[in-house]
């Protein structure tokens, strides 16, 4: 290994003296970005190397190279010109060249937007140590991007967990970060949206920001665009509708660039198709007369069933001024039925959302409930095996993708979403090597930074299987505190490693607490089930002594470094991880700093029984209930149970075809947690819920019963405070008609039919009203409890 790693290193060509050719003016914006990002890595100048032999760096059209090149190095050029690639709108050449002593790089690409992404790609490329600019030896690239749009979403706005914080300066670096991947769409949320009018975090109002991101976006020859949801409660109204046409001529005249309209059904605004289209046909001839050329695209968000066949219809009408259709969050029919259903001539585009573990469009599969309670809806959350999953599935049915982000928690997911696009086989382990090498430097001190992508490989892995039985997440912080000892003071102060090392320390933390509250918890369950030996207020005493046990001193320390760490990325990212402490909008804006003590156990719940239970006049009532409480699963009395929510006790569940086939979960089952916590004195297993999306019912299915003996069903539903009518049927039969849940949680029990027992097989489907729209949720069992009634004298064995 040593001896490949010297051979390579003779064979890299060192291009830290090299001198960058002056080329045309239509190729200094690609040539000075060069030299501006590896001048702000060596802290100082580059490209500017005297020497006669120096090597060259020339970044220019094709057809201009050979005459940039001194006469030595003409005939290579000539005999390995810059591929078809280079003469694409966005693809680019890499070429490197030698004659005896004289060496070049060169950079060629027919356009501008092609030769900043050459120059993005050698950016990644380059290794930056003690002082020096090395480049892989015997370059000969050439590549252009398989899918037309490469974007994410900025949303200048109080619920975004970072950028309501950011200058336009910061903006700037964001804007030269996604061109070095390969990014060529920015899209931008307009000012008003679901949202408040304003932040207290913002340094400037958002109009003058979303103009200077505009700006931004011209400067550097990418796409801007803006998603514009239609917020009138009624369209029909013509005063509302010039009202809306008013607003929206007035900003886009603000905007220097505009390059595409994205408006959605719904998410936020919900205007119904029929009204949707007429509206927007009048905002493109706005925008048209404007920005001439920018492209409209619009979504089916939100829509139920009927408004999704209204959708198709106006489609069906082929409007000219319709560029395609986006396919976002809250969608009813999968891309595929949509793609089916749209005219061929409107292409798809995706608009995934990358920044959410939960309640969302890719939910976590089997997450642990421990990481879900604690660390949240939109925590750090780099997922690049997950994320590849995702983009794969979906790649042959759309020409691109804008991401849905909501900060800075998803820029690893972000930044494979730009390379994946690019080169759909791209492995995420390389696009990783690239990030560390432009974000963090080539080494973290002594470590070679290949560690850096194996730490967040493995932070995606500790999000698999219960947080207390994962060992590998005590080897990931372990990683990541090697890397932090031997990083330099400038690579500590990076925000990107600070999220890292933040998620492998609450990591850390969720399975030290998790091991210790069910250990808590355990004790208390032994103590409460010797109640008739102990009696009611020794198994209660013993019970709230097991509970009240203190974390460790060493898992204290983890916590003491989430709060530091937290400090941190809002001084360097603007990163809320806070509601008071930073000014996050909420707990569910990645503000999971304020989730970090709370409770993993029934403890809050338990003491509340305990109360009652010591109010009681009557020992034996008092045991009752005490046995009660200690046998939760009635194991005692034979029940089989499902703690739905929790992957590890529901083993009754039908979950599905799985996350590989069905990313978005809209066959499978998912596994979900509620808005409450232990500490609201919801038992543990109120939190969690098993739900499905949009008609696919809730199924457990039960096979070798007993069909002598009769059943009960007991059934707690809880979960998210929305939630529509249930249907319950036992082997097709009703258990119950179409039930509102009535208070949250709420426990219904009934009894089974023997009919519906005979064949000792049951399979139980919970099923919402058909054809509703929105997030397709709503649809959420906690508990399910199947107990034998106690045998009969005259029943045989």
């Amino acid at each position: 290994m040593l001896a490949a790693s010297a051979a390579a290193a003779a064979q890299a060509e060192d291009l830290t003296r090299a001198r960058l050719v002056q080329t045309s003016a239509e190729s200094t914006m690609a040539a000075r970005f060069l030299a501006e990002e590896i001048a702000s890595r060596l802290e100082r100048p580059w490209g500017a190397g005297s020497d006669a032999k120096a090597p060259l760096v020339i970044v220019a059209r094709p057809d201009a190279i050979e005459g940039l090149l001194p006469i030595a190095l003409r005939a290579t050029w000539r005999a390995n010109p810059a591929g078809s690639a280079a003469r694409t709108p966005e693809g680019f050449s890499v070429r490197s060249l030698r004659a005896g002593s004289r060496t070049a790089l060169v950079v060629a690409a027919e356009t501008p937007r092609g030769r900043l992404f050459g120059v993005g790609w050698l950016l990644r490329k380059l290794e930056m140590e003690s002082g020096r600019v090395v480049a892989p030896s015997a370059l000969a690239i050439d590549t252009a991007p398989v899918q037309a749009v490469r974007g994410v979403q900025i949303g200048y706005r109080f619920k975004n967990n970072s950028y309501d914080a950011w200058t336009l300066t910061m903006f700037e670096r964001r804007v030269r970060d996604i061109a070095i991947f390969g990014g060529n769409t920015i899209q931008v949320i307009a000012p008003l949206s679901d949202d408040a009018a304003t932040s207290p975090l913002f340094p400037a109002p958002a109009l003058e920001t979303i103009v200077g991101l505009s700006a931004l976006a011209e400067r550097y020859g990418l796409d801007f665009a803006l998603y514009y949801p239609q917020l009138a409660k009624d369209y029909g109204d013509p005063e509302a509708v010039a009202a809306e046409l008013k607003a929206f001529e007035a900003l886009v005249r603000r905007l220097p660039k505009v390059d595409a309209l994205y408006v959605p059904g719904g998410d936020p605004g919900h205007t119904p198709p029929d009204k949707l289209f007429p509206l927007v046909e009048q905002e493109a001839g706005v925008l048209a007369r404007v920005h001439p050329g920018a492209r409209v695209w619009l979504s089916a968000q939100g829509f139920d069933q009927a408004e999704s066949e209204a959708f198709y219809a106006q489609l069906a009408r082929g409007p000219g001024w319709l560029t395609g259709v986006f396919f976002g969050p809250q969608t009813r029919d999968p891309m595929a039925v949509q793609r089916r259903r749209i005219p061929a001539r409107y292409p798809i585009q995706f608009y995934p959302d990358i920044g959410h573990t939960m309640h969302a469009q890719f939910p976590v599969p089997e997450w642990d409930p421990a990481f879900a309670i604690t660390e949240g809806r939109e925590p750090i959350n780099p997922r690049p095996l997950g994320q590849a999953t995702i983009f794969r599935h979906f790649a042959a049915l759309n020409t691109g993708a804008v991401t849905y982000s909501e900060g800075v928690n998803d820029d690893v997911n972000m930044t494979l979403w730009f390379q994946l696009g690019w080169s759909p086989q791209v492995e995420p382990r390389e696009v990783l090597g690239d990030y560390v090498r432009v974000f963090l430097g080539p080494r973290i001190g002594v470590q070679s930074s290949d560690r850096f992508a194996d730490g967040v490989m493995a932070l995606e892995r500790n999000w698999s299987g219960k947080a207390a039985g994962n060992a590998g997440i005590d080897a990931t912080l372990t990683l990541f505190d090697g890397l932090e000892r031997s990083a330099s003071p400038i690579q500590r102060a990076n925000w990107r490693f600070e999220s890292a090392l933040y998620r492998a320390v609450y990591d850390a933390w969720v399975r030290a607490r998790s091991r210790a509250e069910a250990a808590r918890q355990a004790a208390a369950m032994v103590a409460l089930a010797q109640v008739s030996t102990t009696g009611a207020e020794a198994a209660m005493a013993q019970a709230e002594h097991a509970l009240a046990e203190p974390d460790t001193a060493e898992a204290l320390v983890l916590r003491g470094r989430l709060f530091e760490l937290a400090g941190r990325l809002y001084t360097h990212a603007g990163l809320q991880l806070s509601v008071q402490r930073y000014g996050a909008s909420a707990i569910e804006r990645g503000a999971n700093l304020d989730q970090v003590d709370v409770s993993l156990n029934d403890r809050i719940w338990l003491t509340r029984q305990f109360a009652d239970i010591r109010a009681l006049t009557d020992e034996a009532e008092r045991r009752t209930r005490l046995a009660k409480i200690g046998d939760p699963t009635m194991t005692g009395q034979g029940g089989l149970y499902d703690d739905l929510g929790d992957p590890d006790r529901e083993p009754h569940l039908v979950r599905g075809l799985g996350f590989d086939c069905d990313p978005q979960m809209l066959e499978n089952a998912i596994d979900g947690v509620a808005d409450k916590v232990p500490d609201d004195g919801w038992r543990g297993a109120w939190t969690t819920y098993a739900e499905t999306l949009y008609d696919r019912p809730i199924t457990l299915v039960y096979r070798d019963l007993d069909p002598k003996r009769t059943w009960r069903l007991r059934a707690t539903y809880a979960g998210e405070d929305y939630q529509l009518p249930m249907r319950l049927t036992a082997n097709g039969v009703e258990l119950h008609p179409p039930l509102p849940r009535a208070t949250n949680p709420m426990t219904v029990e009934l009894a089974v039919p023997p009919e519906v027992m005979r064949s000792g097989q049951l399979r139980l489907d919970w099923t919402r009203p058909p054809g509703v729209g929105g997030g397709g949720r709503g649809h959420q069992v906690a508990e399910v409890w199947l107990i034998p009634d106690p045998v009969s004298s005259s029943v045989s064995p």
